[in-house]
């Protein structure tokens, strides 16, 4: 089942092996375009892609606020990144 949470995994992945992560160009072409040609996930072609788009967008700017926030870019308390993301 796709679910934005693959992309998410990706994203951390290439965070802990020191690799940028993706853009959301290479992420909706890996995880909504690629998916779509594999037989457990074809049914993402009958369904809209506005959604899956929007998801990941959203994926997206979480991750870019989260970064931020670590560097004390946003209002309220720096966060940390959690341990696993080291």
């Amino acid at each position: 089942m796709w679910r934005v949470n693959d992309s998410l995994a990706c994203c951390q992945e290439k965070y802990r092996s020191g690799e940028k992560k993706p853009n959301l160009s290479q992420l909706q072409k890996q995880f909504i375009t690629q998916s779509k040609n594999t037989e457990d996930r074809e049914w993402l072609s009958e369904v809209s892609a506005i959604p899956l788009q929007q998801s990941l967008n959203d994926l997206n700017q979480a991750y870019q606020n989260f970064f931020r926030s670590t560097k004390g870019e946003r209002k309220g308390k720096p966060v940390k990144p959690p341990k696993f993301m080291h």
